[in-house]
């Protein structure tokens, strides 16, 4: 076996792609729809958070889709700024600028995943997997590095002390009750990460029999049961 083979996998012969024709196409479609979830998330809100108090009936609101902020950012910036919090924007900068060209990136990764036959296929897969919990685990940290480094100058820092609010669920900062729960994008995500890995079974079970046939060196055949094997 070649060193190309070893990383990009065997080609299926034309003669097993007719006879099983589906085991080879459902890996490739799902990783498809994985890619189309993935893009469309982008147009999505991934994260929202409600602050309530009494002099706020209707609740405060703040939208995160990947690349902007919308909702009550200015008014959340002006209380803010009392208890000498940065001003919203000013958190997650480089990700927000660079997040469109991310989701293009992974989703062209997945596409290449459909054309790689081998356990390297999980490598460029990855990504599309992890990318929910590294937008959680990112949103988190901006929480808490806003949360815990207020300007000890502000007119009202001395009424309330360093917090770091939940990503997911409630929380109390100061007199506001905070929830905060996943937008739209964020589910888009969680599915294509799911998607993925349904698909990298099936791409398994498509092609690992072709692997080690050809791995072993043995000519590739086809059989009505395991569908392939080597002589």
């Amino acid at each position: 076996m070649t060193r190309l083979v070893a990383i990009v996998g065997p080609r299926v012969p034309k003669s097993e792609f007719r006879q099983h024709w589906s085991r080879y196409l459902i890996p490739t479609l799902m990783l498809l729809v994985a890619a189309g979830l993935l893009t469309a998330s982008f147009f999505a809100p991934y994260w929202k958070m409600t602050l309530h108090a009494p002099q706020y009936p209707k609740g405060l609101h703040v939208v995160a889709y990947l690349n902007r902020l919308t909702g009550d950012v200015n008014e959340i910036d002006g209380l803010n700024h009392y208890i000498g919090m940065r001003r919203l924007n000013e958190a997650a900068q480089l990700e927000r600028e660079t997040s469109g060209m991310l989701v293009v990136a992974v989703a062209l990764l997945l596409l290449g995943t459909a054309l790689i036959h081998s356990k390297w296929a999980a490598l460029l897969a990855a990504p599309v997997v992890l990318f929910p919990v590294g937008f959680l685990a990112d949103l988190q940290f901006w929480l808490a590095n806003f949360g815990t480094h207020l300007d000890p100058h502000a007119a009202l820092s001395n009424s309330i002390k360093p917090f770091v609010p939940p990503v997911l669920g409630e929380g109390v900062i100061g007199q506001f009750r905070t929830v905060a729960v996943p937008g739209d994008g964020f589910w888009f995500a969680a599915a294509a990460a799911a998607v993925v890995l349904l698909a990298l079974w099936f791409h398994r079970r498509a092609y690992k029999p072709l692997f080690d046939a050809v791995n072993s060196g043995g000519q590739v055949a086809v059989d009505a049961h395991a569908g392939v094997s080597h002589a």
